[in-house]
């Protein structure tokens, strides 16, 4: 049995009451719908241009931190040297060190910092005067991945050497290298020569230079090579030579240390670590009989995506601890450069865009406005406010804005990727906080270009309208 249908007064009184929102909300969705055309070109204006500018913003987030990793698997991209007032030797003990480790981690803003500290000696190997550095191997491993190492990192009793060492003094892996410490060899070593250089050039004197100091047939080895490392020169074949040959013309000295290592790796990165004998500090220890000497140098790999180098430089510098900061320049300043250009593309490109989004939604909703003059006229005649026809009209320019922006997040995500994939071959994941940030953006800029053509509505004369008809 079928029920009756209500009477018609009834049914009325089940419906929804149209109130003030509900009502805006009808004429707002009927405003959008009737208009396709017009919808269509609004929103694909703003839609361009939060393609472009997600496709930007994004490129310029992900990619200088991705390569300021990148940069920084390439070595040190800062030194930290100590500075001697007097001109004396002058090394960083290690309660300093770790205090300007973490000045640095604060300085840069991102509490990455990896570091390595060096402990320079001279040491004779077949009376010939080489650079000992004595590191702790874990952390040098870590912040100099990019080294070329045949063999292994060395364990207790084991050393890795450089490329020009091994060739000069006829050592290959699984040889034993015995290396001597005279006290007078060191005498000259001076930190105040330590300065910066940048990555690949050499400090090293010539085989014609005179010797300074009492160590006359010491070349002041140094370290300047890829990662950062910074001064008194190296070694190399010539040297090795002329100093064999000045060596029996002069009066052996007692060593004061002597040990006997196994060849563990030979390094070659086409530097001055080429030149250079590592050993761990231990080791460096036992044979100069004197721990806790403190570092010559220290280098650290920094991440300067948040916080620029030249802070992390002043914020060690007013420290006043004694110590000076400086950039390894061929690796902060290839980052530096890529990075400003990004920035200034994305600026550059980003107000361009936003000018052309704002001359596309305006006159889209100029001619939206003409096309409702009548409508708007006779919405007035019958007591509808300038500010409630704004509120409209800024209303639809909103929806326009943010629909536009929703579609140009997610087609410009597509293009961040192909981007990355084809020019950096890097990938890169959804950004929602930019997705977000574009698509109120895409609101804004189109509520802000309809704001002529809707100040115009609002001053239409009803009378005039109404007398067209």
């Amino acid at each position: 049995m079928t029920r009756p249908p209500l009477p018609a007064g009834q049914r009325a009184g089940r419906r929804r009451p149209m109130t003030n929102r509900r009502m805006f909300l009808t004429m707002l969705a009927s405003a959008v719908l009737r208009r396709r055309s017009r919808v269509l070109t609004a929103m694909l204006s703003s839609a361009v241009g939060a393609v472009t500018l997600f496709c930007l913003a994004a490129v310029c987030l992900a990619i200088p931190a991705q390569m300021s990793a990148q940069m920084r698997q390439f070595g040190a991209n800062l030194i930290v040297v100590p500075v001697s007032q007097d001109g004396s030797s002058n090394r960083i003990p290690d309660a300093e060190a770790h205090a300007v480790i973490q000045a640095v981690s604060r300085a840069s803003g991102t509490g990455e910092v990896e570091s390595a500290a060096y402990r320079y000696e001279t040491v004779r190997i077949n009376r010939s005067p080489y650079l000992l550095a004595g590191i702790d191997v874990d952390q040098v491993r870590e912040l100099n991945g990019h080294w070329s190492l045949e063999g292994r990192w060395p364990q207790q009793g084991e050393v890795i050497i450089g490329k020009d060492v091994a060739q000069a003094a006829g050592l290959e892996i699984g040889s034993t290298v015995t290396a001597e410490y005279l006290s007078s060899d060191n005498l000259a070593l001076d930190n105040s020569h330590l300065q910066t250089a940048t990555p690949g050039a050499s400090q090293s004197p010539s085989a014609g230079d005179e010797p300074s100091g009492s160590a006359e047939s010491s070349d002041h080895a140094g370290h300047s090579g890829h990662s950062g490392h910074s001064g008194h020169g190296g070694h190399s074949d010539s040297e090795a030579g002329s100093s064999q040959g000045g060596q029996a013309q002069e009066p052996e000295e007692e060593a004061q240390g002597e040990a006997s290592w196994r060849v563990a790796g030979i390094v070659d990165t086409g530097g001055e670590e080429d030149d250079i004998v590592y050993a761990p500090a231990v080791a460096v220890e036992e044979l100069t009989g004197s721990a806790d000497a403190g570092y010559d140098v220290i280098e650290m790999s920094i991440d300067t995506s948040l916080t620029p180098m030249d802070s992390v430089v002043s914020a060690v510098d007013d420290a006043g601890q004694g110590l000076r900061a400086e950039p390894v320049s061929k690796i902060t300043s290839g980052d530096t450069r890529i990075i400003t250009m990004l920035n200034t593309l994305f600026w550059v490109v980003s107000a361009v865009v936003l000018a052309l989004t704002l001359v596309g939604v305006s006159t889209t909703m100029t001619v939206v406005v003409s096309e409702r003059r009548q409508e708007i006229g006779l919405r007035k005649a019958l007591g509808a406010s300038g500010r409630s026809i704004a509120l409209e009209f800024h209303s639809e320019a909103a929806v326009l804005g943010a629909v536009g922006g929703l579609i140009g997040a997610g087609l410009g995500h597509v293009l961040a990727v192909a981007v990355c994939l084809g020019v950096f071959e890097t990938s890169i994941s959804f950004n929602w906080p930019l997705a977000l940030a574009t698509v109120l953006l895409s609101a804004l800029v189109a509520v802000a270009a309809s704001y002529s053509p809707v100040r115009r509505a609002s001053r239409i004369d009803p009378a005039l309208v109404l007398k067209e008809e």
